[in-house]
């Protein structure tokens, strides 16, 4: 193995096959020290775990409270049972972490009613929240004295590459942020070249010192060096607004053409759910063929009809099934294959 390699991790897997990702120990370490410092992580603090340690935004907390002398509380419990808020109580944590599905399920069990006197900050990551759900955790977190942060990152880069300032988590609803200290971001066109207009869409690149060392998919791969050398193409597509805050829109291979239009399927599930509240949504799909499930029975046919409508395609491009439930990884993640292979 080659001497610099520390931990290999799993990508999600949500729409491909599972890579291990090569991580060193200064991806590890460099990453750890820019959350200490963005999140101002002192030895007081008390994280509440909520995701699992194999996944890399988990992991991330577990290291920059070691790293900072800080105290981790660990829990099997999940957020929806009432054990776990006891023991928040009990061992008065300061944070917790979660994906967008996590504040999903938050906002159903009633958190954002809950009294938390010791918890300091609640953080965001691994995907993108709605922004009215945006709202909602901004808006909790000014009436009650914490702070919210919405943060950005992949495996690929250790763990984060950008946050929102909690100061800004409420003005700047919908965006991820700027990059997190010691990283810089630039936007691409389709020809490779950088951005420099506002507003603009292109491919999001990243540099920094917590790029990690590249891919591993089978023994071999695990004595190679550094292939990324501190620069990662993230396959996400983001505009930059005039402070030079950035919103991430959609990947870049979740992108399909309707009859000639250029169609997000990111989007089309943000729109479904703007639409119909309270329903779970995934969309996949190829050229001229959309398709979106629905975890309510009801909904499908007057799903297709207005997703069509609001992206002006034909009908017959949209078509919607229900599914009792939306595939998730351990980490939130949806898993589009398994919607994909289903008959």
């Amino acid at each position: 193995m080659h001497p610099d390699l520390a931990l290999l991790l799993t990508t999600s897997g949500s729409t491909g096959s599972p890579k291990l990702v090569r991580q060193s120990r200064r991806n590890i370490e460099s990453n750890a020290r820019a959350i200490v410092r963005y999140l101002e992580i002192g030895e007081e603090e008390r994280a509440i775990t909520t995701l699992p340690m194999n996944y890399t935004y988990g992991l991330s907390i577990v290291q920059s409270h070691l790293l900072a002398g800080a105290s981790l509380i660990l829990t099997g419990r999940s957020v929806v049972e009432p054990e776990f808020w006891a023991l928040f109580r009990e061992r008065e944590a300061t944070s917790f972490g979660g994906v967008p599905y996590t504040y999903e399920i938050l906002k159903r069990v009633g958190f954002f009613g809950m009294e938390l006197p010791s918890l300091r900050y609640f953080t965001q990551a691994g995907g993108k929240l709605p922004p009215e759900l945006h709202e909602t955790c901004a808006r909790y977190a000014d009436a009650h004295g914490k702070r919210f942060y919405v943060m950005y990152g992949q495996t690929e880069a250790t763990a984060r590459m950008g946050y929102l300032p909690w100061e800004r988590a409420l003005e700047k609803r919908g965006c991820m942020g700027i990059a997190i200290p010691g990283g810089r971001f630039t936007l691409l066109d389709v020809d490779g070249a950088a951005i420099d207009s506002p507003g603009e869409v292109g491919e999001l690149r990243y540099e920094g010192d917590n790029v990690t060392m590249g891919y591993a998919e089978c023994a071999a791969d695990l004595a190679k060096g550094d292939e990324r050398r501190g620069v990662l193409l993230t396959g996400d597509m983001a505009a930059r607004d005039e402070e030079g805050f950035y919103t991430i829109v959609g990947r870049k291979k979740r992108f399909i053409k309707l009859f000639g239009s250029r169609v997000s399927l990111d989007g089309c599930e943000r729109l479904v759910k703007e639409q119909f509240p309270g329903v779970d949504c995934a969309c996949f799909g190829k050229d001229d063929a959309l398709c979106v499930c629905l975890t309510d029975p009801a909904l499908p046919a007057r799903a297709a009809d207005r997703l069509a409508e609001l992206l002006g395609v034909r009908r017959r491009a949209v078509s919607a099934r229900y599914v009792r439930e939306i595939p998730r990884s351990g980490a939130g993640k949806i898993l589009y294959r398994e919607l994909e292979e289903a008959p």
